[in-house]
């Protein structure tokens, strides 16, 4: 796992190992910045040269894995370091079952009637639905902040459709 690295004025650097993070810090020429990630920063650098930095992301229902690489001479890729998002989709989903369902209820019981509103019901064209559009900013989010930390330069994404019929019955086509 890389330790992430800023100079003095709070702009990325290149990553380094857990031991050359340890030793900056015993030496008193680095601070901590931030636990999580686990970030240092320099106190006495400016500026500095930097390798092309490359993140792969790799989307998934459930989880999405990022992997920050440095890139060397020719297609030769090193892992700095890699991180798995978890996903919140099926929580969202229930909660809003329940949402639903408790509004049934108050339109059923013996209550003050609420009739069901059908004229705010629009979308926007760009409208995705809770649980994709939480797996879409929670990628961002960690895109932006991983950016802030480390001098990216690239970005790779993997795009791959599964087709879950095939796994029922394997001669459609």
């Amino acid at each position: 796992m890389a330790v992430f690295v800023w100079d003095k004025h709070k702009q990325p650097l290149m990553p380094c190992s857990e031991k050359r993070a340890r030793l900056l810090l015993k030496r008193g020429r680095a601070v901590v910045h931030k636990r999580y990630p686990f970030t240092i920063r320099l106190k006495d650098r400016v500026g500095g040269d930097t390798q092309p930095l490359r993140l792969g992301i790799d989307p998934g229902s459930k989880t999405t894995g990022l992997a920050l690489m440095r890139e060397s001479d020719g297609e030769q890729r090193h892992v700095l370091c890699l991180f798995e998002l978890l996903h919140r989709g099926f929580q969202i989903k229930k909660a809003l079952e329940q949402r639903a369902a408790f509004r049934r209820r108050r339109r059923s019981a013996h209550l003050r009637y609420r009739a069901p509103r059908f004229n705010n019901r629009t979308r926007k064209a760009d409208w995705l639905p809770p649980s994709l559009q939480h797996q879409v900013d929670t990628v961002m989010a960690w895109v932006k902040r991983l950016s802030k930390l480390a001098p990216i330069t690239a970005l790779d994404k993997e795009l791959v459709r599964f087709d879950t019929q095939r796994l029922d019955n394997p001669e459609i086509s």
